[in-house]
């Protein structure tokens, strides 16, 4: 399986399970009245990351004039997954997806720098929840109050680093039990909003996830740089 870069998304082709898939430059002109960001957004990774959960914020958080930095434990690449649930199923069956190059390790990262941050979801947050680095990245986050996405597993790894008690938090039911555990509610809904912190259960609520999350990494910055 080939990798999948940045650079071969945006312009190039990718290749994917099924085979090779061309992929044109996208041409994103927004309207007049679009309001626009500026600064770093990290999305957070590790091998196993959910690919949906993963690649439309990929996308979709530089439509409004972010820039978007991978950050993973190495620099290096990754491999994403897919998850869905087999007709008979009780839980999810997991088949290899794209790959992912990181632009950082998470020890490198200098959070002062970054505005925002996305936490992926997959079977990548049940091990590098554990990573030092990326804990103390998340609770420079929650503690400047700077915008926090959390998709589906992701919320290992803001229970981890003990920062949702006595928040509402969405996640899949199967990590209920961490984030209580925690100190969370568990909010069974497609988007909750509790303080810095935007989350959802699985990728399937991205329609009504990412409106909130990117008008609160907007209103971020607006209200932080005028």
């Amino acid at each position: 399986m080939k990798k999948v870069s940045r650079r071969m998304f945006l312009g190039q082709a990718a290749v994917g399970v099924a085979g090779t898939v061309a992929v044109a430059a996208p041409q994103v002109t927004g309207s007049p009245t679009r309001r626009r960001g500026k600064g770093r957004v990290l999305l957070i990774i590790g091998d196993a990351a959910e690919a949906m959960d993963t690649l439309y914020p990929f996308f979709r958080v530089p439509e409004d004039g972010f820039e978007l930095i991978v950050a993973g434990p190495d620099k290096r690449r990754y491999s994403l997954v897919a998850h869905e649930q087999p007709p008979g199923w009780d839980i999810t069956e997991e088949s290899p997806s794209y790959h992912l190059e990181s632009d950082i390790a998470f020890r490198d990262i200098k959070p002062d720098e970054y505005v925002g941050m996305f936490i992926s979801g997959g079977r990548a947050p049940e091990y590098i929840r554990y990573d030092e680095d990326l804990l103390r990245v998340v609770k420079h986050f929650f503690d400047k109050k700077k915008p926090v996405g959390v998709v589906c597993h992701g919320a290992e790894i803001v229970a981890k680093a003990d920062v949702i008690r006595g928040t509402r938090m969405a996640t899949v039911p199967k990590c209920r039990f961490d984030i209580e555990l925690c100190g969370a509610t568990f909010v069974d809904e497609p988007v909750v909003q509790a303080g810095p912190m935007t989350s959802c259960r699985t990728w399937h609520d991205y329609s009504e996830f990412f409106p909130v999350f990117m008008d609160s990494l907007l209103d971020y910055v607006e209200r932080t740089t005028g």
